[in-house]
């Protein structure tokens, strides 16, 4: 079997009209009886398979993958916003929120779990980190809607506790369409470089209400010199339970 090199983004026909696949965005090129020609905000991506035939030309079979991928941007009083998210990228993480931590965590969710995360955006963080928090928040929860879908055939649950150090968390959660936080942390201090960690809870609750899931959150161990880390392990668990175990 032969895999032709297609550029990505592109519809692909042969001589039956009825056969239209998204690949890629691209100049319009030809392969024998098979046409390529530009489309835009493709959600599929499709590999064309050369499939040699008995004293015969190749015939072609289409394998088309889909594309999951949010992009949302939100514009408030406050706060300028915008996340693109991919969920079956490579890692990826470019974000810049005027928040150190808050970018700190948001690398760690690319790197964990596998996805490309972009987040950009502005606000009077020189009042306080409240309303851009919460605004990234409500953001990537919308992103990651918009890239689920209609949540056909992903395992939906989700139930993880790791470790990492002496903090120790546990999360459960479901991609039920039905918003809900439980949330049970106790952070011993106020802050975790500047940003305020009363703030933690609020970030979750604003991502659960905009992505629709149900999500407890719970401590099972951590003191005052593993604060970081245990926030740590709540960004990296939810995500990485959320979109490993249940969107697959």
């Amino acid at each position: 079997m032969k895999l032709l090199s297609v550029p990505p983004h592109t519809f692909l026909t042969n001589s039956s009209p009825k056969i239209r696949v998204r690949v890629s965005q691209s100049p319009l090129i030809s392969h024998q009886n098979l046409t390529f020609s530009p489309i835009q905000n493709p959600k599929t991506r499709t590999r064309i398979c050369s499939m040699p035939q008995n004293n015969g030309p190749s015939s072609f079979q289409l394998q088309t993958d889909v594309v999951r991928i949010g992009e949302v941007k939100r514009v408030t009083k406050e706060t300028n916003v915008a996340v693109k998210i991919n969920l079956d990228g490579s890692g990826i993480a470019d974000s810049s929120t005027g928040i150190p931590f808050l970018d700190h965590m948001l690398d760690q969710l690319a790197s964990h779990g596998l996805f490309d995360v972009h987040v950009k955006a502005t606000g009077d963080i020189h009042i306080d980190d409240h309303h851009t928090n919460e605004d990234v928040a409500l953001a990537i929860g919308t992103a990651l809607l918009n890239a689920l879908g209609d949540r056909k055939g992903i395992n939906r649950f989700g139930d993880f506790s790791a470790p990492l150090d002496e903090a120790l968390v546990h999360v459960s959660l479901d991609l039920s369409g039905r918003p809900h936080l439980g949330y049970d942390l106790s952070i011993p201090t106020a802050r975790v470089g500047t940003y305020d960690t009363q703030l933690v809870e609020h970030f979750f609750q604003s991502l659960v209400n905009t992505s629709g899931m149900t999500l407890h959150i719970r401590q099972l161990a951590g003191n005052n010199s593993g604060v970081q880390n245990l926030l740590l392990n709540v960004i990296v668990i939810i995500f990485f339970v959320t979109f490993l175990q249940s969107s697959t």
